[in-house]
This record gives C-alpha cells, sequence and structure tokens, in this order.
C-alpha cells in the first residue's frame, strides 16, 4: 500500500521531460477516514477539483503547446493522486509529441482513472479560452470580521456548538483564514473556506476559532476538508451540510475539495484571488 513517506514529497526529484504515466503516485483515502470514524460509506458526497496552471507538451512539428487542465476526481474514489507526483507526471509531457489537445486530455484522463481507481473528469482549455477564466470570491457571511481570540493552533473540534434549542437557520459562511501543513513536508498550505449547512444555527465565533485552529495541523487538504465537515456534523448536528475548501497553488497545481451531505451539482471551478 502506498504511503504518503513513501511518496517524492519532500525528496530531490529527477523531472522528467517525456510522457511517463509511472510518475503518479496514488493514496489510499481509507487510512485517513479510519481516524474520522469513516469505516463504511462515506456520509457524504462530493470531488476534488484540481486545476493545472502549467500544462505543455508538442505536436506533432515539434511546437510548444499550452492549455490550463481542470482535473475532477470524485470523493468515492479508493485513491488520491499525491500532488507533487502529479506536478512531475504533467511535467513528462513537455517535450512529449502528441496530435493535438483532445489527445493529451483524453491521455491524462485514462492515466488518473487508472491511478484513482474511479472515472474522473479532465476538461483542458487552450489560450483562445483564457480570458473566460473569471476570478471569483467564495460568497457568504465573512467569519473574519469577528474579533475573536484564537489560543488552539491545532484541531480543537470542542470549540464547535450550536444552538439546539433554537429555531433552526440557514446560513453560508466564509473565512479566508484557513491554513494548513503538508502531511510530509510541513511546508503551508493556504485556503479559503466556505460552509453551507440547514439546522441548528452555529456559533461564529466557535467556528472561526476551529478553522483558525487548523494553523499547525498536518495533512492533505482533500482529509482537512473531511475532518472538517465531519467535526461540524457530529458536534452542530446539521440537516445539511456542504463544505468547500479552495486552496491557493504550488507548483502549477491547486486543489479544492468539495463535501456535502446531500446529492448536489459541483460549484463552479472558479478561482479565488489568491490563486
Amino acid at each position: 500500500m502506498n504511503s504518503p513517506e513513501n511518496s517524492q514529497l519532500g525528496k530531490t526529484s529527477a523531472y522528467i521531460d517525456q510522457y511517463d504515466a509511472s510518475l503518479l503516485f496514488a493514496i489510499p483515502r481509507e487510512a485517513k477516514r479510519r481516524e474520522l470514524g469513516i469505516g463504511g460509506a462515506a456520509p457524504f458526497f462530493g470531488a476534488d477539483m484540481w486545476t493545472a496552471f502549467e500544462l505543455s507538451w508538442l505536436n506533432m512539428r515539434g511546437k510548444p503547446q499550452v492549455a490550463l487542465a481542470h482535473v475532477t476526481v470524485p470523493c468515492e474514489s479508493p485513491n488520491i493522486i499525491e500532488s507533487k507526483s502529479f506536478k512531475l507526471y504533467l511535467n513528462s509531457f513537455n517535450n512529449s509529441r502528441f496530435a493535438d489537445a483532445r489527445d493529451v486530455r483524453e491521455r491524462i484522463r485514462a492515466d488518473i482513472n487508472t491511478a484513482c481507481g474511479i472515472g474522473v473528469g479532465v476538461k483542458t482549455l487552450g489560450p483562445e479560452l483564457f480570458d473566460r477564466e473569471p476570478v471569483h470570491e467564495m460568497s457568504g457571511l465573512n467569519l473574519d470580521r469577528l474579533d475573536v481570540e484564537c489560543l488552539h493552533f491545532t484541531p480543537a473540534p470542542e470549540l464547535l456548538f450550536a444552538e439546539f434549542d433554537e429555531m433552526p437557520v440557514e446560513e453560508t459562511l466564509t473565512s479566508n483564514l484557513l491554513k494548513s501543513n503538508c502531511l510530509v513536508t510541513g511546508q503551508p498550505d493556504w485556503g479559503s473556506v466556505q460552509i453551507s449547512y440547514a439546522g441548528p444555527q452555529i456559533d461564529q465565533e466557535g467556528l472561526l476559532q476551529y478553522l483558525v485552529s487548523y494553523r499547525n495541523h498536518n495533512e492533505f487538504h482533500e482529509q482537512c476538508v473531511e475532518r472538517i465537515f465531519m467535526d461540524i456534523w457530529t458536534r452542530c448536528k446539521p440537516l445539511k451540510l456542504s463544505v468547500y475548501a479552495r486552496y491557493t497553488r504550488r507548483g502549477g497545481l491547486d486543489i479544492n475539495p468539495f463535501r456535502t451531505s446531500h446529492p448536489q451539482s459541483l460549484p463552479p471551478n472558479v478561482r479565488t484571488a489568491r490563486q
């Protein structure tokens, strides 16, 4: 079984510029989900939405081509892709010849399908479409307006509580203060998060303090979002819950996990200003 410690994270890596699907390093989701008390089917739906900003290859005449790629990995997949391996894999396209963007897209889709163990979505955007890629902040009431004292810098779910004796509410809350660290290297991961729910009103100050408590926590993006979801789900007992985080890019890649308690469309993969 692949583990994060066996990946290329934190190690000197050769940058291969000829196509090589074996560079992808898959890590099972199961172990981290067991830590959260998820033993069988997860109580959420959703996906991990990746954006690749550094995709390039050669056409059949050797002329470089560039594109953006959006990759959507369902959260039901047995595996995630370790992000450095994804970067190394995409770099392997740099001096490889492909007939066209469709050929590149289908090659990426097939390789990620195999690594993740499930069908994924892949969309490539050529330079003629770059101007259509918007920048937009997450919508909702911003928790960062609150002047709270922050004393916890590792996840503290005890900070979460809801008003179970009052009328239920439906609201969307956001914060730009999410920060965690890479599970292996300890390098900082910066993100924004949007929490939408219906049910007992969640105490906003406690929720902001809870989100800040991830500041020194070492875990992958996907795992942090699932931890946030499960802590809110079990402690605040909403009727419905969605947690969506957009992390700033590293190595030309950003990862944007979305988890929801009820089936719904994925949010548009629209980057924020920091991304």
